[in-house]
């Protein structure tokens, strides 16, 4: 982007990153990704690589880098403007936590067919064409892809992996005509996503992208698209779109079961009736809020956190050990469970808080002969426990109350209070939650 003292224009260009046109009223903007435009304008326009943009307060001209003439579609941003206000809470952040039941309404809405066992996504792919899945993100959508794996896996019994977005481009990966990519932005902007999504399609994989912005380089580009609906997220520290992106996953990984014979009608009804309780069982989640702030009081000033978590639920560890770091600067590291005894268990002394994610799992039982382990050389034990469960009280020094849920959906349950514990401590240590340092909202460049 340059503009010149003597002339009102600003000559803006697209070459791989993104770039968007806000279209005012005698004043038109120009940024790297729509939430920066919405204090001034809804319409925009999504520059196209190779687009050049000549931007002037009474008109915009577009043109290629040889000066051809191109014409782009004037997109309006569904986003009402309360949306993008704090609305009476002190922190963009954290009125989008306390966004997520309606944010899983609006995922959800009109998704779940009428007999109950089905959903319905509009989707033009073919699931039974597909024989693997591979899932590639950057950051938090990276975790939300990590607990989509285990639902792919589990539901639709289709062989899934996850890659980090920043690698996958540049490490050769092997796909084909069967294989299903399934990308995931909040932006639709992300690059290192973006330059995945290519690599895959040159390689003739199927796509499909799971996204937050309609109009975005990625929707262009991808197959097919899933919207999660979350509205605008102005906080640098994803929370309610990540909750939207697992809402995804689950209706994704419901599709594939039905589609291709691996999900009973019993066992879909059942995940169905679960995921339709969840914007009730976030808001439970939530009253938890003073109760995680008097933790977070406590132990604002430790420099070091252990997250741990198993199966569906080590991500859910990730995400969280990610918030905390994210916002309150305080260095945080998550494992699986059972990894603590082949290396990390050797930091545990008394000044370590481990949060251990210790809800209703097939891997309960050993979830809690870790936290003896763990106990044993004196950490200070922070449990996220159902509120059936006692014996947990034995092994903690605190715990933080969550609803007991079908376990495929726990994570989505499981990450309120760690959001909270993320915002609460960074909150008491005076910080800037919103714009946490050296930090951007979308990252669209390398």
């Amino acid at each position: 982007v340059v503009s010149h003292i003597d002339h009102d224009v600003i000559v803006a260009a697209r070459a791989t990153s993104p770039m968007v046109i806000g279209i005012g009223e005698n004043e038109n903007f120009v940024a790297s990704d729509v939430p920066a435009l919405l204090t001034y304008t809804r319409k925009v326009i999504f520059l196209h690589d190779g687009d050049m943009a000549l931007i002037k307060s009474d008109g915009i001209e577009l043109s290629d880098f040889d000066g051809q003439v191109v014409t782009r579609e004037i997109s309006t941003i569904d986003w009402d403007a309360e949306a993008a206000e704090k609305s009476g809470f002190e922190h963009y952040m954290l009125k989008e936590i306390y966004e997520q039941p309606t944010v899983l309404q609006n995922t959800f809405g009109g998704r779940f067919a009428a007999n109950g066992m089905d959903v319905e996504l509009d989707l033009g792919l073919d699931p039974n064409s597909i024989d693997r899945v591979v899932i590639t993100a950057a950051g938090t959508a990276y975790y939300s892809g990590a607990v989509g794996e285990y639902l792919i896996e589990q539901v639709a019994k289709i062989p899934t992996e996850i890659e980090l977005a920043s690698e996958f481009r540049y490490r050769k990966p092997i796909l084909n005509e069967n294989t299903l990519c399934i990308v995931v932005s909040q932006s639709g902007e992300t690059i290192d996503t973006l330059e995945a999504l290519r690599e895959a399609k040159r390689q003739g994989a199927k796509t499909l992208a799971i996204l937050n912005v309609k109009g975005s380089s990625i929707s262009r580009e991808v197959d097919d698209s899933l919207y999660i609906h979350a509205g605008p997220e102005i906080g640098v520290a994803s929370t309610k779109a990540y909750m939207a992106m697992l809402a995804a996953f689950e209706l994704i990984a419901i599709w594939l079961g039905r589609a291709r014979g691996e999900l009973s009608d019993n066992d879909a009804s059942e995940l169905i009736q679960a995921l339709r309780s969840t914007p009730g069982l976030v808001e439970h989640a939530l009253e938890e809020r003073e109760h995680i702030a008097k933790i977070a009081e406590q132990f604002k000033d430790k420099r070091d956190y252990l997250f741990l978590g198993r199966g569906i639920n080590f991500p859910t560890a990730l995400e969280g050990a990610l918030k905390l770091k994210e916002i309150s600067y305080i260095h945080a590291e998550a494992y699986a469970t059972g990894e603590m005894k082949h290396g990390p268990i050797a930091l545990i002394d008394e000044n370590m808080p481990i949060v251990a994610i210790a809800t209703a799992s097939e891997l309960y039982e050993k979830t809690i002969s870790n936290i003896q382990e763990v106990k044993a050389r004196d950490g200070i034990i922070i449990s996220l426990a159902n509120p059936d469960d006692y014996e947990i009280e034995v092994h903690s020094d605190h715990v933080i109350r969550v609803p007991k849920v079908h376990e495929l959906i726990s994570p989505m349950i499981n990450v309120v209070s760690l959001q909270l514990l993320a915002y609460e401590t960074a909150h008491r240590l005076e910080l800037d939650v919103d714009q946490p340092r050296n930090l951007a909202k979308s990252v669209t460049v390398e």
